[in-house]
């Protein structure tokens, strides 16, 4: 199973960096797929699973991680932009393909393969809690913050904010969308919502260059190794210092060593925000994952 996701998405990477190559698609295209799925695609994964949502308070501390996490790297990212000499956008990549990882569509069968079936129910809590409410959140908050080209007011920012599909989802979904829809209701947003992924990764695949202009290698490397090496440290600690313990806390790092979120991505090449670097942080990010992965499983379970 976490094979046939990593498959699936570098498959989907290839084609697009084919499509690109030899010009297939409109020059375009990429943005276009990108809106598809902002108006669209995750309008309807938040229907889905906005409604659904159920706090259980015996798992605080597992929840708490991924949002120390998000603080922690916003003030590294503070502390870094002015020696890294940082443009606007690359701030805005780095902080929500750092900040939100690929905890559902890798982390899932990831964690179910690493750890065992019995450790799926604590991923969905650190996924649900943690990465998808903070996409839907302060995901929102970064691109209105620097999705132009100076910095706004408040006042524009909240408009930004109120202006974005996904917001207008979950409101409804708060609020008036059943947990249980009509069967056709259902059945077309799980279409929807679907093909998300492979969207996401065939517009990140026409962005993609092997080859980045120097003054983004750094950025790269940043984003990289804090997603992959610091973070998944920092979060051992976190873990261990709010007193969790075997398979949720495995659950707690290994999670927060998934490789940037698809759709974080997404966002900020819709937005104009370093689209080659956000592309890059995506695809070098689950390849290196493939590595960085089972190091991180074999090092939790030295641990005990």
């Amino acid at each position: 199973m976490a094979f046939a996701a990593f498959a699936l998405m570098l498959a989907m990477l290839a084609l697009g960096m084919a499509f690109a190559r030899l010009r297939v698609l409109p020059g375009n295209a990429a943005e276009t797929l990108n809106r598809v799925v902002l108006y669209v695609c995750l309008p309807a994964a938040i229907l889905i699973h906005v409604p659904r949502l159920r706090f259980d308070l015996s798992l605080l501390g597992l929840v708490l991680v991924p949002w120390a996490l998000a603080a922690a790297t916003w003030l590294a990212l503070r502390l870094l932009a002015p020696r890294l000499q940082l443009r606007r956008d690359e701030h805005a990549v780095l902080l929500l393909c750092t900040m939100l990882g690929n905890t559902s569509f890798i982390g899932y069968p990831m964690v179910q393969a690493l750890l065992g079936a019995q450790a799926l129910p604590y991923a969905v809590v650190y996924d649900q809690f943690g990465t998808f409410v903070m996409l839907s959140t302060l995901g929102l908050v970064v691109l209105a913050r620097y999705g132009g080209e100076h910095p706004p007011t408040r006042r524009e920012i909240a408009l930004r904010i109120a202006r974005f599909p996904p917001m207008w989802a979950l409101a409804f979904g708060l609020t008036l969308m059943p947990e249980q829809p009509p069967v056709w209701i259902a059945s077309a947003l799980e279409r929807l919502a679907g093909v998300l992924l492979l969207l996401v990764m065939l517009a990140v695949g026409l962005t993609i260059q092997l080859r980045l202009p120097r003054d983004e290698i750094a950025p790269l490397a940043t984003g990289l190794l804090l997603k992959l090496a610091l973070l998944p440290a920092l979060s051992l600690a976190l873990a261990l210092g709010v007193g969790l313990r075997g398979d949720v806390l495995q659950v707690a790092v290994l999670e927060s060593a998934m490789p940037p979120m698809i759709t974080a991505a997404a966002l900020a090449i819709s937005h104009r925000l370093a689209p080659r670097l956000a592309a890059a942080l995506v695809g070098y990010g689950i390849v290196l994952s493939l590595a960085t992965l089972p190091a991180w499983t074999f090092l939790l379970q030295r641990l005990g």
